[in-house]
């Protein structure tokens, strides 16, 4: 295989600069699909992310003007350290949805649905059924807010802070730890603005069906709660919907710029 691109670089004298840089570019691409929000989803076939990173490997290397690859550098510790770039850049967007994941599971466990799980096929984990939605009706706003050129424009970037061709990670460029301190603070923060309403609403019931079960001790307030839980907190949820998505919006608006 060596041999074979050696000839076809004889025969076409920018085809080993145009291949090496499309390689590693890719090597970036793949990393970033990988963890990157939306992208990551199993329910996207490997071949369509494949496909993905393909195409848009063959947009993106005309614009980086690649130079010769560096005779001295191994071309997969190249390849490595872009798909950690591009690994790095994904998992940070990811945080930002975790917040509603968290949200969710706040809510479905105070709604008394914990024993309710299904199979997250993203990351092969089970998962309430009210995260699950919550995390979904989470990325629809993303999509549709344009979270997806936001994710796009920081990996762009990335090329001006760490060039294909570079061997040393400027972390301090590429991670920002005041951005990311930030954004994995507010997961537990966000997570319960999102669920406080469903969570006062049910303190409230529980204090109430205390206040019953003192007064009236013949009533089996443990079972009343299991039925009026799951219901009441329904309730609340389709009467804060048009407030929660008012609410993912902003929190998503804040953390737009990535870099």
């Amino acid at each position: 295989m060596d041999e074979l691109i050696r000839q076809i670089g004889l025969l076409f004298p920018e085809f080993e600069r145009w291949f090496s840089a499309g390689f590693i570019v890719f090597a970036r691409l793949l990393g970033f699909i990988r963890f990157a929000p939306v992208l990551n989803r199993k329910e996207i076939n490997t071949i369509v992310k494949l496909s993905l990173a393909l195409l848009l490997t063959i947009m993106i290397t005309p614009l980086m003007h690649p130079a010769a690859p560096p005779k001295d550098v191994s071309p997969i510790l190249l390849w490595t350290l872009n798909f950690a770039v591009g690994a790095i850049i994904g998992y940070i967007a990811q945080v930002i949805l975790l917040a509603i994941e968290a949200g969710g599971d706040m809510i479905n466990t105070q709604m008394g649905l914990s024993s309710a799980m299904v199979m997250d096929p993203t990351t092969n984990s089970q998962t309430s059924i009210l995260s699950r939605v919550i995390t979904l009706l989470g990325i629809c706003i993303f999509i549709e807010m344009g979270g997806l050129y936001w994710l796009f424009n920081a990996l762009i970037r990335s090329f001006e802070i760490f060039p294909i061709y570079a061997v040393q990670i400027p972390l301090e460029k590429i991670i920002n730890l005041d951005y990311l301190v930030k954004v994995s603070s507010n997961v537990l923060y966000m997570g319960l603005q999102i669920a406080s309403p469903v969570l006062l609403a049910t303190m409230g019931q529980d204090i109430i069906l205390g206040v019953i079960s003192k007064t009236a001790p013949q009533v089996n307030v443990f079972q009343l709660s299991f039925l009026f839980k799951p219901v009441f907190g329904a309730a609340i949820m389709i009467w804060i919907l048009p407030m929660l998505i008012g609410i993912i919006s902003d929190y998503f608006l804040s953390f737009s710029s990535i870099y």
